[in-house]
Formats: structure tokens, sequence, C-alpha cells
């Protein structure tokens, strides 16, 4: 009999979760409101530079991302003019759980790792965010490679990895609007090494001629210049929303 309690308890509980999932997607993808999104920035590397210019940053510092979704949504159309509020949160001290290189299982209980580790430390006041960015800055002398970012529909988490340096501004906010579209379903549209996949990557695939792009497609992350060669966009002017990301996060249907 207590062997049947438990399983029901655990049953309850996936239902529960699954189904608290699922209106999570749905609320997140019906655009009926602006997703509040909350940027929380953290020193990677501990050094003074870093705290420097994490010091600097103001909301405003991320009115690109804003005007960014606000110009993609005017283009598709959607209802609402400010798909996304954004606002800067406090500065974090603690470092999020490091991701493993592989295997499924790591990746598994890593994502419920951080998901936990993003609980403990939202420390925002007043403010209940859909999704949480986790942007650690490295100082660009001592990181000239920066580590891979990620995001996650699960728990709307995304952890972003950018440099501390005013001159990165541009291509660090179109890695945090990247990896802020896959917390809403959009999936990575580049291949191996990087180039973006045709025809889903590209900004513009009916082109002619197909080469240079002038846009990056958000998701496929960079220009394709050639068949095998591709730049990274210097800020979100230079980004659009393809049509693919657009009905994956509930733009066309």
């Amino acid at each position: 009999m207590f062997k049947l309690f438990r399983v029901v308890i655990l049953l309850f509980i996936l239902f529960v979760v699954g189904a608290g999932t699922v209106l999570t997607k749905w609320r997140s993808t019906s655009w009926k409101r602006p997703q509040q999104v909350a940027v929380y920035p953290l020193n990677a590397d501990g050094r003074p530079q870093t705290q420097q210019y994490i010091a600097g940053l103001t909301t405003e510092s991320f009115a690109p991302v804003t005007a960014f979704f606000e110009r993609e949504a005017k283009h598709y159309q959607l209802p609402i003019g400010d798909p996304v509020y954004l606002k800067l949160g406090p500065q974090i001290q603690q470092l999020p759980p490091e991701q493993p290189a592989e295997g499924r299982l790591a990746i598994m209980l890593y994502s419920l790792q951080l998901r936990w580790w993003a609980w403990k430390n939202d420390a925002m006041q007043g403010y209940r965010p859909d999704i949480r960015l986790f942007v650690l800055y490295h100082d660009p002398a001592l990181s000239p490679r920066l580590p891979h970012s990620l995001g996650l529909e699960k728990g709307q988490i995304g952890v972003v990895h950018a440099f501390a340096d005013r001159e990165m501004t541009g291509s660090n906010q179109v890695v945090m609007v990247h990896e802020l579209l896959h917390t809403l379903g959009a999936t990575d549209k580049y291949g191996p090494g990087g180039l973006p996949s045709y025809p889903d990557g590209y900004a513009d695939p009916e082109r002619q001629p197909r080469y240079p792009q002038i846009h990056a497609e958000i998701m496929g992350g960079r220009i394709p210049m050639s068949p095998d060669q591709a730049r990274t966009p210097e800020s979100l002017k230079l980004v659009l929303v393809g049509e693919v990301t657009a009905r994956e996060i509930g733009w066309r249907r």
C-alpha cells in the first residue's frame, strides 16, 4: 500500500511539472503580454577591469535588445508592439555550475543544477521575470575566446558569456538575444564550424546572388559571405528573425 502511495505521489509530481512546462510554453509563445526579462551580471574572472565595466551597466545599456524585438515584431505584425520588457538585476556573486562537455545524463543533471542555482540566486525585488539571463562578463585581455553560452527552454534560463568591453557591446547583445530566443523554443540554425545552415539559417535565402548576405538570421548567428565563410554581426542592426524561427516562437502560425 505504501509503495502504491509513493508511485501515485511521484506520478502526481510528474504531472504537475509537465503541466507547468506546457503552461509556461503556451504563455511564453502566445504573446498576449510582453515577456518580462531580467539580466543579472556576473564578474566571471574577478578582475577589477571587469568589475568596472559591470558597474557602468544600466537597464538603458540593453535598449538595443528591446528595440530589436520591437522592430522584428512589427515586421511579423505581432499584436503587441513591445514583446519584451527588460530590466537589469543586481550583480550576482556566485558563479553558475560548470557546463559538462558531453553525456546525456550529465547534461540532464546540469539542467536541474542550473535551475536550482538560478532559483537560489534570483535576487530581483518587486519584479517577477519570465526569463532570466545570467551574463558572465570576461576581460578580453584575459579571455580572448569565450565559453559556450546556452539558453534553456525548461526554466527559461540563459547563461551568456560576454566581453567586458564597450566595443563588443553590440556582438554581446546578439548572443544575448540568441540565447533568449532559445528559452522561447527557437532552435540553432548553424552546422559544423558555426556556418549558418541554408536556407533556415539565412536572413535572405532567396537573395540573388546568394552571397554575400547583408544580415544574419538570429539563430544562424553569423552573416554568410560565401558557402564556406561567415562573419559575426557587430550589432543587432545586422540581425533578423527568419521565418522558421518566427514559427518556433509563435510569431507565425
